[in-house]
């Protein structure tokens, strides 16, 4: 393979003339442009990436936390990421911290070495501390889940709002024993989704029953049958449950028919996220849809802005209630 001293022989130019050309140096006539864009085409120059980010002081790498990669509801964000950030020539890397801190550790270094440019974080359990002190000197951007009142930009949806309609919509269907499968109110999500259900029993003059609201540790499948296994223990069973994600919900669901209970006509069931399992399932789950590919790009361009020095506001997305079967009568 060539290299840039054989394209300044054959231009018949010096090597900064070459390297000037190769970073689109304004300062280069035309002719001698010509002359090394021809010597670099004859030899099939491919200039060196790393070699050229290090003069740079950049990586053209970003690092994207998450806590699981098999949590379906981050794929179409990581693919929202990806797409922009290919479209700028950067690159990402998922880092899937397990909510383990050595790991975390791991990721934070490797911006603070110059190993990568900047960090999307989507993970809820990230420690906030240390993401904040590496936001003082580093860009970073919250996606889905961020700080409350906190100082790193996000985009997000109204989780509140959308919790809100959800119940709002099971209501107008004529229930009133609304059960809610919540995940672990130390996340932000967690408690912003709870405060909508419970806003939207108040407005209609319903009592909120503790009873009703079951939460979980996880967001896995099993997580879901789990707590409609116990739903379905009480005395007053609930006619309608809200599961504040898609995954819970398909567990629900699968507890519910194992049961020999019916959705909808027994219990009417509202996921959250609308992951493409959720048009899968028999019958199809009515769900709060997040534009989460908007949000992956949106998240990248923020991103991308922040390390170019931009200032960077945080921007709220629209959800949408999905309407499907499992709350058609």
């Amino acid at each position: 393979m060539a290299n840039i001293q054989q394209v300044a022989q054959k231009a018949g130019v010096s090597v900064a003339t070459v390297s000037r050309v190769l970073n689109n140096n304004a300062t280069v006539s035309p002719h001698t442009r010509l002359k090394v864009e021809t010597a670099i085409k004859d030899l099939n120059y491919e200039p060196s990436m790393l070699g050229r980010n290090l003069r740079n002081s950049e990586s053209r790498l970003l690092l994207v936390l998450l806590p699981s990669i098999s949590n379906p509801f981050y794929s179409e964000i990581i693919n929202g990421i990806q797409t922009t950030a290919i479209s700028n020539n950067y690159n990402i890397l998922l880092c899937e911290t397990d909510s383990n801190p050595d790991r975390e550790n791991i990721y934070f270094n490797m911006i603070k070495n110059k190993l990568a440019d900047g960090i999307i974080s989507m993970d809820p359990a990230v420690n906030m501390q240390k993401l904040n002190e590496l936001y003082e000197q580093y860009p970073v951007i919250q996606c889905s889940e961020y700080e409350e009142g906190g100082v790193i930009p996000y985009v997000t949806i109204d989780n509140e709002q959308a919790a809100y309609h959800a119940v709002k919509h099971l209501v107008k269907l004529g229930h009133e024993n609304i059960a809610l499968i919540n995940s672990d109110e130390k996340f932000l999500y967690a408690r912003q989704r709870r405060t909508g259900y419970e806003r939207a029993l108040q407005e209609f003059g319903f009592p909120i029953d503790e009873t009703f609201i079951y939460h979980t540790q996880e967001l896995k499948f099993s997580d879901g049958v789990q707590a409609m296994r116990k739903l379905l223990q009480l005395d007053r069973r609930p006619s309608a449950v809200f599961a504040v994600s898609d995954t819970l919900a398909i567990g629900a669901l699968k507890e519910i028919n194992a049961s020999g209970l019916h959705v909808p006509e027994d219990i009417a069931l509202v996921g959250f996220d609308k992951i493409s399992f959720s048009n899968m399932t028999n019958p199809t789950l009515t769900t709060i849809s997040q534009p989460m590919h908007e949000m992956g790009c949106t998240a990248a361009r923020m991103l991308i802005n922040s390390i170019h020095g931009e200032k960077i506001e945080n921007i709220i997305l629209d959800h949408e209630v999905i309407i499907r079967e499992s709350t058609m009568g």
